[in-house]
Order: C-alpha cells, then structure tokens, then sequence
C-alpha cells in the first residue's frame, strides 16, 4: 500500500452552492490518490487511525500564502476551436460558427495538425488549474480519439465527445445520418479500449439545428443503451431559438427531450433565454446547465440569470466555451461569471432604460458571491458533470483532485491574510502562475511542489 501524503496549511473547498467550509491550520490526507481524511485536528486524525503509521507519512506544508482547494471543471469546452481563440468576437453566434467555426474544424481530419492543437488545448487547461473538462471535438473520429489519448497521455480527467451533425452545416463540414450514428459507436469502443478510468464518452449532437430528428433520436438511444453523459447546446442565441422552434414546432429543451436527451447525465452549455417551463423540464429530468459568461458576452447572445436557475432547482456549472470564450482559464470564467451577476443586478435595481426596469419582479435579486461562484467552479461543474461522487471538494473518499495556489507569486501581499481573502485575491488578482501544483487523482499533472522523499 502507497505511502500517505498529508498537505497542511490553508484547506479550503465547498460543500454545496452555500456552504463553503475552510481550515486555517488544516490537513488533506492522502492515500493511492484517494483523500482518506480532512478536517483541522490532524494529531487526533493520526491518532484514531492505527493503520496510518506515523514514520512513513510524508507531509507538505504550505506557506503562509498557498493554500489547497480543489481542482476546477470546465463543463463545455471546444478542444479544436483552441486553434481559433480570440476571433470572431464581434460576430453573432451563427455567423461565427460559418465564418470561423466550422472552417476550423474541418482541419482535423489532418491529424498532424490535430495532434499539434489537441497536445496545447490539454496542456493549458492544466496549466490554469482544469483537472476536469468536458470536451466537444469535431466530426472527424480518428482526430477525436487523439483528443481521448492526449487527455489519458497527460493525466487529466475529461468527458470527450465526437460531434454529430447532419444538416444545417457547410457542404465540407457534415456527415449523413449513418456516417455520425457508426461515428459515434465505434468512438464508444475505441475509447473503451484506452481503459482509462480518467477519461469517458459523451453523446455529443452539435446542438439541435445541426441535427435531424432522426439523428437526435438514435443518439438518445445510444446514451440510453450504455449510460452515458451527454453535452450540447441550449437556448444560446435568440436568431438559433428561433431557427430550432420553426424546425421541430416545440421548445429547445422540447426537441431533445423528445429524442429522450435529456437525463441525469445530461449538460447544456448557456441557457441563456430559457423559458419557465423549459426550467421545469430540465428540473424533471435532472439536466444541467453550464453557464459560460465569457462566449455569451463576446457573441452578444445575452445574460444568463444563473440564480434564476439555482432557485429553480437546476445544477449549474461554468464552462469556458472556447473559443466562443477567449480565456481557457475557468479562473478567468468565474470572474466573468461575477461580472455577469453585478450587471444583471444593475439592470433590475436601477432604471437604467427609462423603462420601469426597476420595478421587475427581480428587484430583490441577490449577486453571486465569489464562493458561491467558485462552487460554481469546483463542485458545482462536477456535481453537473454527475462525478461529483469522485470529484469536486475534499470528501473522504473521493480522488484527490487539488491545486496548490500560492497568491504571493506575482506580487507578496503586504500583511497577512484570512482565508476568505486569499481565495477572494486568487480570483480577482490571480491567474495560472499562481497555481504552483495540479493533481489528478493524487498524480502529480503540474507543478514544483513535492512531498519529501
């Protein structure tokens, strides 16, 4: 049996979206990459359980300006439009997609050049902290299945989907309804064969204007038949709601869940301009939402009221959307995320229009607050991802899925701080040279620090 690692020093992690818990002078123990205790008594932890011996612990101990915390989960993100960040942020969504998007993607069918992006995509989203991510690829199985590989290469935990989609695309970018349906099958096997506990399927239809109804219902099908995630769109872009209302005659969240998609392991990236009873549906069925604030403001799509999702009882969680999003920083997301809160706030207490805009009945919204939207970040991504059995906060139990973040890197704070504010600078002042340590299920994925030989 491996040695235990124990981490002392500033701990910190959520227990639901409000309930943040922390220990000043706290440990993480770790045992096989499983946490295996937590709390701010370490002696009397190591005391009550005989079958640690004290002689072979391996302790790290943080500084006054480090603290642990767990890693983050980027719930949507587009592995291949990595090739693309920052272009096209002042077209709307389905100009994007035409003029840049689906350009792009067509490219991986040369693998050279998929392993070239699929090697960097990977790379930075572990370098900002993402021990978690879900990831949409392209069309193109044989470029997908390097995605799978690079991940389970560099020891990150990822949901990877090849994507489906059979109408509504480029003449140069779109498969027909068999071509996606064996697609994703044998994506499925091939993945399987990697035998990776890190690295999972996910039912990816591109969203549902790009898909056939017979398209979504076989895809349905495949997810119901092996369990599996599923990840898409929803209700991202007025002009796209419009289009997706006229083609199936029901709502958005009406069209997959008639093709039986929406389930417990089902994510949404946006949801934007969801409507009431669409709300209602995505509760009944236990879907989620990934709110990517970044994407939805630099392709004018709107605002999404994430606590009109929460209140309703739908899990939430943040994506960065690249490379709708510009940043493939969930740090970055999480800013933005609170951004978002405050001027959706501004615009329901101040009649800014001329409107009565003042008097919504939002008038009493709340914002998020950071730990709220750090939950978002950590626990809530993976509680949407439904891994929030192995991942997310500190439990006893679940993997050790933790970064080491030291907020004196790029500048030493000039007196003390509390744990509220170093996790309060981290995310107004921080970026990924203050994430001195990444670790996946106790394996070291980046990073100096290491426990004593």
């Amino acid at each position: 049996m491996a040695a235990v690692v124990v981490y002392r020093g500033t701990i910190l992690h959520t227990k639901s979206f409000d309930e943040f818990e922390s220990f000043e002078q706290g440990f993480v123990a770790v045992q096989d990459g499983k946490i295996i205790g937590v709390g701010n008594d370490y002696d009397n932890w190591l005391s009550a359980n005989k079958s640690v011996d004290p002689k072979t612990v391996k302790q790290v101990q943080l500084s006054e300006f480090q603290f642990l915390c767990p890693g983050f989960c980027d719930g949507h993100i587009h592995a291949p439009q990595y090739a693309q960040i920052g272009l096209g942020m002042s077209v709307p969504l389905l100009d994007w997609l035409n003029t840049y998007t689906f350009p792009t993607e067509a490219k991986y069918v040369d693998q050279k050049f998929a392993l070239q992006i699929y090697k960097s995509v990977v790379e930075a989203t572990l370098r900002c902290g993402t021990t978690l991510a879900s990831y949409f690829a392209t069309n193109d199985l044989a470029s997908t299945l390097i995605l799978a590989r690079e991940a389970v290469r560099q020891g990150q935990r990822a949901l990877i989907g090849k994507v489906c989609s059979n109408c509504n695309s480029p003449d140069f970018y779109v498969e027909t309804t068999e071509q996606s349906v064996e697609g994703t099958k044998n994506f499925i096997a091939e993945l399987r064969k990697l035998n990776s506990p890190l690295v999972l399927p996910t039912i990816t239809p591109r969203f549902a204007l790009s898909c056939s109804k017979e398209l979504l219902s076989k895809l349905g099908d495949i997810a119901k038949e092996h369990d599996l995630h599923i990840q898409s769109h929803i209700s991202e872009n007025l002009d796209e709601i419009k289009f997706v209302k006229e083609i199936f005659s029901t709502s958005y969240a009406g069209a997959y869940d008639e093709a039986g998609l929406l389930t417990k392991k089902t994510v949404m990236a946006h949801g934007v301009h969801l409507e009431d009873d669409e709300i209602a549906l995505l509760r009944e069925r236990g879907t989620s939402i990934i709110h990517c604030p970044a994407s939805n403001t630099n392709l004018n799509s709107g605002l999404c009221d994430v606590q009109r999702l929460i209140k309703a009882g739908v899990t939430v969680g943040l994506g960065t959307d690249v490379s709708g999003g510009n940043s493939v920083s969930i740090l970055h997301a999480l800013s933005r995320a609170l951004d978002v809160s405050k001027h959706i706030d501004v615009f329901n207490s101040q009649d800014i229009r001329g409107s009565g805009a003042a008097k919504n009945p939002q008038k009493n919204y709340k914002q998020l607050s950071y730990k709220q939207a750090f939950y978002l970040a950590t626990l809530g991504g993976a509680k949407a991802l439904t891994l929030d059995h192995i991942t997310g906060n500190f439990a006893v139990g679940k993997d050790f899925d933790a970064l080491v973040v030291d907020v004196s890197i790029l500048e030493k704070p000039h007196r003390s701080l509390t744990v509220d504010e170093l996790l309060e600078k981290f995310i107004y002042t921080g970026d990924d040279r203050n994430i001195t340590s990444v670790f996946v299920a106790g394996r070291k994925v980046k990073g100096q620090i290491c426990y004593p030989e």
